[in-house]
């Protein structure tokens, strides 16, 4: 069985060690035979065997991220571990945090309780409800799960897409063509994925649409077999707009709908359809809700006191 990886989140140097050490190191342990060319690396072994590399290959690149190497001693220890069966993909941080993502800045982890309930959710449904206030990761770590899944390639392509709701603002106004009206929408999105993948791959994986960044709008009328889907701000999604993203998903696809019920800019006719979604679809099998709280906001101290002051304030009867 034949296997490529992508090493591009760390230096190849480094990955492979002076004088190919570490390479030799794994092929030392394996009869599986190893190719490193530039940020790539071949597996050609059995199917067992690349798993248990594989999982090496991504706690060396967890190593790397964190202190710049991995040394002789790291890779007996991380091979001993893989070979216990106590490696593995979903590899962990030292606080017991699930890592979502391996990356050229870090690695992408779960911070808090809630985030690592998220995660969970992930992995275990195809489409997951993030529903919470700001600063707690919904986004980010909605996009590091599409990046990794996209790494591993379970899914051939990644679809992000918010609504383009006017904030205090009329879309009218804003100079230049539609994308140039609705990019500034989407910018958060792309600083995400601008945080996970090298800016000269992910120019070539934008240019090839195998990640798209859209509006909403730009959603109707198709289907995305083997994707992995994104809406952000689901909130300001009407009802249809929900049902219409949801029924886009084709076959192996995941999703995440991603929104805060708290900051709603639909005109007051329309319905969100994010509340509507968590009435109507939570007992259906495959469909998971998670829900955060100020406790899990991992922006500036003071953003968990603002959400919790704006909360009591929500529930005081007005004078």
């Amino acid at each position: 069985m034949k296997k490529k990886i992508d090493i591009t989140e760390v230096d190849p140097l480094a990955f492979v060690g002076m004088r190919d050490e570490n390479i030799k190191t794994i092929e030392s342990k394996f009869d599986t035979k190893i190719v490193v060319r530039g940020n790539s690396v071949s597996l050609d072994g059995k199917k067992a065997e690349l798993e248990i590399i594989e999982s090496i290959f991504n706690d060396m690149i967890s190593t790397i991220s964190q202190k710049g190497f991995v040394d002789t001693d790291d890779m007996k220890s991380l091979i001993g571990l893989a070979k216990s069966g106590n490696g593995g993909t979903v590899s962990s941080t030292s606080e017991g945090m699930p890592i979502v993502l391996h990356t050229h800045q870090g690695v992408v982890s779960a911070r808090t309780q809630g985030q690592k309930l998220y995660f969970e959710a992930v992995q275990k449904n195809d489409i997951v409800f993030a529903v919470g206030p700001a600063g707690t990761g919904k986004t980010y770590q909605a996009v590091a799960s599409a990046v990794a899944a996209l790494k591993r390639k379970e899914v051939e392509r990644i679809v992000i897409t918010r609504p383009a709701v006017e904030a205090g603002e009329r879309l009218g106004f804003l100079p230049g063509d539609l994308k140039e009206k609705v990019d500034p929408y989407l910018t958060p999105l792309y600083d995400a994925l601008n945080d996970m993948i090298p800016r000269d791959k992910l120019k070539v994986y934008l240019d090839q649409r195998t990640i798209e960044v859209a509006p909403l709008a730009y959603m109707r009328g198709r289907t995305l077999h083997n994707a992995f889907m994104i809406l952000d701000e689901a909130q300001n999604a009407t009802t249809m707009q929900m049902k219409m993203f949801l029924t886009r998903l084709g076959v192996t696809s995941k999703a995440i709908i991603t929104g805060d019920i708290t900051q709603i800019d639909l005109p007051p006719r329309d319905s969100s359809g994010l509340i509507e979604a968590t009435r109507i679809l939570k007992n259906v099998d495959g469909i998971d809700f998670v829900f955060f709280d100020e406790n899990d906001v991992v922006r500036h101290r003071l953003v968990k006191d603002i959400i919790k002051a704006y909360g009591k304030n929500a529930k005081s009867p007005k004078k």
